[in-house]
């Protein structure tokens, strides 16, 4: 049985993951496809470690592609075999920014908030 990959939305409606993904597309479409294509293959569990995925801890994960910039979509899983995508990056270096990690963290919470189990 497959995931569904779903992107979190605010409240007011924005997707954050899609304009990220939009930009990426516009910037530098080599990589738009790799990420667009991990994303479909995080649908197999098999794709749920590495080299494709990686847990972060506290119900984190990262699809990380690595290129001229390291590309990162933050996503969690939640139930009926659902991965919800909730935060895009790009940045030279191996670690991930802890605001970005907070962004993350938060629309977890938010849309968490928003769908209860």
């Amino acid at each position: 049985m497959e995931f569904t990959v779903e992107f979190y939305e605010t409240k007011e409606g924005r997707c954050p993951v899609r304009e990220f993904l939009d930009d990426l597309r516009a910037s530098d479409p080599g990589d738009f496809a790799v990420v667009l294509s991990g994303l479909a293959k995080l649908r197999s569990r098999q794709n749920h470690r590495p080299p494709l995925s990686k847990a972060l801890g506290d119900g984190l994960f990262e699809l990380r592609h690595v290129g001229k910039l390291n590309t990162r979509v933050f996503w969690f899983f939640q139930k009926g075999r659902r991965i919800i995508a909730v935060h895009g990056i790009r940045n030279k270096g191996q670690t991930i920014p802890t605001s970005d990690l907070t962004t993350a963290q938060a629309r977890m919470c938010d849309w968490l908030r928003q769908h209860p189990s």
